[in-house]
C-alpha cells in the first residue's frame, strides 16, 4: 500500500509540473515572443512621410511587347527622407502591376508589390510605396514581364 501512495504522489507532482510548464510557455509565447516578432522598427517621421514624392508613369501601349518604353523614367534615384515615396501612375488602358524582382519586404510597409496591396493598378489609377531603407529595388509588371524598372534609394541625412 505504501508503494501505491508514493506512485500517486509522484504522478500528481508530474501532472502539476507539466501544467505549470505549459502555462508558462504559453504566456511567454503570447505576451513576450509574439509582440517582439511583430514589432515594427522605429523610423524617423521624415522617412515615413517625406516632403516630396517621386512619380513614375506607366506609359500607354506598355502591354505590347514591341514597346520599349514602359515605365517613365525607367530608373529613378531618390534620397531617404526627401522623396522616398514613389508613385506609379498607370496612363495605359490596361491594368499593370509593380512587382519586386527580389521579393523585397519593407520592415514598415510590407511587400513591394502592388498585387499584395491593391491588386493590379487599373488604368488612370496610382500605386504608391514608401521605401524606408536605402537600396536598389528592381521591379517588373507581373502580367507583362518585359516591363522593367529600378528604384534606387540613397541614404539622406538620416
Amino acid at each position: 500500500m505504501q508503494g501505491l501512495s508514493t506512485q500517486n504522489y509522484a504522478a500528481g507532482i508530474s501532472i502539476i509540473t507539466f501544467v505549470l510548464v505549459v502555462t508558462i510557455s504559453m504566456a511567454y509565447y503570447q505576451f513576450i515572443y509574439i509582440p517582439a516578432v511583430n514589432e515594427k522598427p522605429i523610423v524617423a517621421a521624415a522617412i515615413l512621410h517625406p516632403p516630396q514624392t517621386t512619380q513614375i508613369n506607366i506609359l500607354p501601349g506598355s502591354s505590347q511587347p514591341s514597346q520599349t518604353k514602359n515605365f517613365e523614367p525607367k530608373q529613378i534615384s531618390a534620397d531617404l527622407g526627401m522623396a522616398n515615396k514613389v508613385i506609379w501612375k498607370n496612363t495605359d488602358s490596361v491594368p499593370h502591376s509593380v512587382t519586386s524582382d527580389t521579393n523585397y519586404n519593407d520592415p514598415t510597409f510590407g511587400k513591394f508589390n502592388s498585387i499584395s496591396h491593391i491588386g493590379l493598378v487599373p488604368p488612370g489609377q496610382i500605386f504608391n510605396f514608401t521605401f524606408t531603407q536605402a537600396g536598389e529595388y528592381p521591379y517588373h509588371c507581373e502580367p507583362h514581364p518585359w516591363m522593367t524598372g529600378k528604384v534606387s534609394i540613397q541614404k539622406g541625412k538620416f
